[in-house]
């Protein structure tokens, strides 16, 4: 009785390794067919959400540098 429970339990298991990518691969292909190519403005857009977000960062970055050079330099300077 207990080898049929098993035997079941790895045809199951052998399913699942086939409809795994197949479930997979059609989801894919849904959204792949839901995208479409963003127009000029939304490009534009995206470009300049991403040009600021750079710009952010970076005068962060800087900032955050400029502060901590003269803090390092009276911690270490100062031996």
């Amino acid at each position: 009785m207990e080898k049929q429970d098993q035997s079941k339990g790895s045809a199951s298991a052998g399913n699942f390794v086939v409809e795994a990518p197949q479930q997979l691969v059609k989801e894919a292909t849904w959204i792949l067919r839901r995208c479409t190519k963003p127009n000029r403005k939304e490009y534009m857009k995206i470009v300049q959400a991403v040009v600021m977000g750079f710009l952010v960062m970076g005068f962060v970055g800087y900032f955050t540098k400029l502060i901590h050079i003269p803090i390092n330099n009276i911690i270490v300077g100062g031996a």
